[in-house]
């Protein structure tokens, strides 16, 4: 189990994570959610080790991440928000490096980078450049060098930014896989419809704080309302969106 403990971090003595505390279990996919500016960027990359929080920690199995971090990224895939990859290397190329760079023995690197990149639809382009693929392949070679060591967990960042529908429904059915298979998986998305169908549950960040953390099936209860993105609505929104939207059309047509 993933369990994130009285994360705080501050910028200019300014919290922008605050006590936050939430769990990820094994064979389930739990969702991470805010809108723009709620903490939760900051959230994953001390969950990632990208930096160090202010105060609280991270734990994998009862173990605080920080006593092993090289131990703990052996067992982390992730995939993060932006596509950033090396572009003069082919498709191929870059997969070899990053399980090179994991200390995977070289034949088993090349026999799951070309399965992967044949189960992604991207082996005809495994010889071609990085800089010629589409942000949707450029985002599937990111999910399989995530996927590339068989991590036990799995963070991931708006993991389907620019995949085309047939890609994003593969991915989809691969989430419910690998929560079948027992996999620890943290899954931050703006796309609510998503979330809904594909989380058991779900973590509602808003101003750095947790305002919600449950099935989406009880807080459908509990908010009286049939959808997530309604109940986000009622949790960290609580201007009138349609007037807003009146507002804006009035101020560029005046």
């Amino acid at each position: 189990m993933l369990e994130i403990r009285g994360l705080t971090k501050y910028y200019r003595h300014v919290p922008v994570v605050d006590n936050v505390t939430f769990a990820v279990r094994p064979g389930e996919v739990t969702g991470y959610l805010g809108p723009n500016g709620s903490g939760k960027s900051t959230t994953v990359k001390i969950i990632t080790a990208l930096i160090e929080p202010s105060r609280g920690k991270v734990f994998l199995d009862g173990q605080d991440i920080r006593t092993d971090l090289i131990a703990f990224k052996r067992r982390l895939g992730y995939v993060p928000e932006e596509a950033i990859l090396y572009s003069y290397l082919t498709g191929l190329e870059y997969l070899q490096l990053i399980g090179r760079l994991r200390g995977m023995p070289l034949p088993t690197v090349d026999r799951r980078a070309n399965d992967l990149l044949e189960l992604f639809s991207l082996h005809p382009h495994r010889h071609s450049p990085i800089s010629n693929y589409s942000k949707g392949m450029k985002q599937r070679v990111l999910i399989s060098a995530a996927l590339l060591h068989d991590p036990d967990v799995l963070i991931l960042d708006e993991p389907l930014s620019g995949i085309d529908v047939s890609s994003a429904q593969l991915f989809k059915h691969l989430l419910a896989e690998l929560a079948r298979q027992g996999k620890i998986i943290l899954y931050i998305s703006h796309v609510l419809e998503v979330v809904e169908r594909v989380c058991a549950r779900v973590v509602i960040i808003y101003r750095g704080r947790i305002m919600a953390d449950d099935s989406v099936e009880h807080l459908r209860q509990l908010t009286n309302v049939p959808s997530l993105e309604e109940i986000f609505a009622q949790l960290v929104e609580q201007r009138d969106l349609e007037s807003v939207a009146r507002d804006i059309v009035c101020t560029i047509r005046r």
